[in-house]
């Protein structure tokens, strides 16, 4: 049975990040995610329900919304499935903080710095070969130089982020290493046995929830696992009717294997399921 929570559940990340007994686990891992010159001392959340002048229909809801004291505006989401027009939602998020400065009255347009942060359960790179772990993204010209040095994206695709216990070597990477595996630990760990990590540890055990929380907990969880499932099913079942296509093709099992990730072992069985139901 697992002794902490799983951090990708909406309760689990909103315990450990959203709530304001654990500010200061959020600003430590934000820190990490920001340049020096935005380092934030301190923060506090904003209304996580922002409507703007948008109807009800086209409000948007995150999973955290805060501001730093010195002036940066944060939205952290947890992702936990890929969505269509990913990329677009993330642009779309950052209209409300920006919209949320404007100034009644004579008003010069003088914005503070936006960061959208975004810790993906899913990857969203599709080319193989463009896959990466952490993606920072900012304005920049045609020559690559920052043209707008106050709305930054950070993309986490956590299961691109493979770094063992011995292998961490930033704050950033024990922070990473936490929340990829915070579910499967029984202990902490060496390598984590430091005071921002307990207090996280300890916001994290389960046996500190109420009953009415572990209530809560346990509904999200089976929703959580129940989404994932449905998931892993549909595109295992998208990778068999490709598969179908190119055998169809007569291509070899060698090829089919790279072009749909199932096994050789997968292709030769429906190979033989698909002779005996032509």
């Amino acid at each position: 049975m697992a002794k902490y929570i799983n951090p990708y559940t909406d309760f689990g990340f909103k315990k450990l990040f959203g709530e304001e007994a654990n500010k200061d686990l959020l600003i430590d891992f934000l820190n990490q995610l920001l340049p020096a010159h935005h380092q934030i001392a301190a923060l506090n959340f904003r209304n996580p329900e922002n409507l703007a002048d948008l109807s009800a229909e086209r409000k948007a809801i995150f999973d955290i919304h805060c501001k730093a004291l010195s002036g940066e505006r944060f939205i952290v989401e947890m992702q936990k499935a890929k969505v269509k027009y990913f990329k677009d939602r993330s642009l779309f998020y950052v209209t409300f903080p920006i919209r949320d400065q404007a100034q009644q009255g004579d008003w010069n347009f003088k914005l503070e710095p936006i960061y959208f942060v975004a810790i993906l359960d899913f990857e969203y790179d599709e080319a193989e070969e463009k896959r990466k772990f952490r993606r920072d993204v900012a304005l920049k010209d045609q020559d690559g130089e920052v043209f707008f040095d106050k709305l930054h994206f950070k993309f986490l695709q956590m299961p691109l982020f493979t770094k063992k216990e011995h292998e961490l070597e930033t704050k950033f990477d024990k922070w990473c290493y936490f929340l990829k595996n915070l579910e499967s630990f029984d202990h902490i760990p060496n390598i984590l046995n430091e005071p921002i990590f307990q207090k996280a540890f300890g916001a994290a055990e389960l046996a500190s929830l109420s009953s009415e929380q572990r209530a809560v907990y346990e509904e999200n969880l089976i929703q959580y696992w129940g989404m994932k499932s449905a998931l892993e099913t549909a595109v295992e079942e998208s990778k068999i009717e490709i598969a179908r296509n190119f055998i169809a093709l007569n291509l070899d099992n060698t090829t089919i294997a790279k072009g749909t990730g199932l096994t050789i072992k997968q292709i030769e069985a429906l190979r033989k399921e698909i002779d005996k139901n032509p």
